[in-house]
């Protein structure tokens, strides 16, 4: 697992009625602060990528559908420079994901239907915090289009 990156089971409390997905509390060990909170919609096969942050850490979580994200450790200073990682989240194998800054991210829907990420980020979003890098650059070391394990 990429240097900093928590993957935390999370708790779904499931009767006849429906469900109530828990995702970070206050209390939380792996809780730092609050910024925001937003939901990212993505539709079927459509991929976002690449992108980090340089001051934010993110908490993702999937309620609705399911993604493929994949991350990559480009710091030069980790025990996981270079290292890629993929996570594939949805309600079924319900966790948060937590993505220190300085790592680069994509995700993809996977499967028929539009998914729901939520992320309680640690500060508001700032586009001057933010990196893009387009997926034709081919900077890191990923084919979104091969089937990985």
């Amino acid at each position: 697992m990429i240097e900093g990156v928590l993957k935390i089971p999370l708790r779904q409390i499931k009767d006849d009625r429906g469900k109530v997905m828990h995702m970070l509390r206050a209390t939380d060990d792996h809780f730092q602060k609050f910024g925001e909170v937003y939901f990212s919609w993505i539709n079927p096969n459509v991929i976002k990528g690449w992108q980090k942050h340089l001051e934010m850490t993110l908490n993702y979580a999937v309620p609705v559908g399911k993604i493929k994200l994949v991350l990559y450790d480009d710091r030069e200073i980790s025990k996981t420079y270079k290292q890629i990682n993929e996570y594939i989240l949805n309600q079924d194998d319900y966790y948060l994901l937590s993505i220190p800054p300085h790592i680069w991210y994509g995700f993809q829907s996977i499967g028929n239907q539009a998914a729901m990420i939520v992320n309680c980020a640690t500060i508001p979003h700032d586009p001057n915090e933010v990196r893009r890098m387009d997926l034709s650059e081919k900077k890191i070391p990923y084919n979104w289009e091969i089937e990985h394990d």
